[in-house]
């Protein structure tokens, strides 16, 4: 079975609680793409199983939960622990997290907000703000905000174009691409500064500088 014929099978027995359960699942999970469940939840409610308004309040509701579960795991993990295993990674040092919280609580209120139309950074960015220890009604109200309108674009899409909902999984996919290669190449480029700078600090000293 599929992922669109699992959800479709979750929905159609649990009703709208299903789609729910579904969004929160795929956000704790960033694999479970959001852009299958959406829609198919869009087109589940166009076939009467519940209304379209239910379904974007339940999978919103979704939304919050799971992204609370990531908040509180990077609540839980905290910055000292995020330092230590820092240091035993290659090419990382405490140093870097420190950089990226700096960076994080400069820009938390829009990376929240944001984060949450971009794949796979729509989970992810929950856990920084749970190390940061944003303010959880600030956090709340801020991805209900994201998480909202991005679910009820795909809802809505899912139910008016019915049967057609594949469509938009074909266009997201596209999206998705784009941003899976831009942050590979951010990566990459990230990478060899990294190696750079790493060869630079132990590359030994020129004798002859001395005399």
């Amino acid at each position: 079975m599929g992922i669109d014929e699992w959800a479709i099978a979750i929905m159609e027995s649990l009703g709208v609680v299903g789609a729910g359960l579904l969004v929160a699942i795929e956000s704790l999970f960033p694999p479970i793409p959001s852009e299958i469940i959406l829609p198919l939840a869009g087109f589940t409610a166009s076939q009467g199983s519940f209304s379209l308004i239910g379904a974007i309040i339940a999978t919103t509701i979704g939304s919050l939960v799971g992204a609370l579960g990531l908040y509180a795991l990077g609540r839980y993990v905290g910055v000292a622990r995020l330092r230590r295993w820092a240091d035993k990674v290659p090419l990382m040092s405490a140093d870097d997290v420190d950089k990226a919280m700096v960076w994080f609580g400069r820009h938390d209120k829009i990376a929240v907000l944001t984060g949450r139309f971009v794949p796979i950074v729509r989970s992810l960015v929950s856990i920084p703000a749970g190390v940061e220890r944003m303010h959880l009604g600030l956090f709340l109200l801020l991805t209900l905000l994201g998480s909202g309108l991005w679910n009820s674009l795909f809802i809505i899409l899912g139910f008016v174009l019915g049967e057609n909902w594949t469509l938009v999984e074909g266009w997201m996919g596209q999206y998705s691409r784009v941003i899976l290669v831009v942050a590979v190449l951010a990566f990459a480029t990230i990478i060899v500064l990294r190696i750079r700078r790493h060869r630079r600090a132990n590359r030994p000293a020129d004798p002859s500088a001395d005399i």
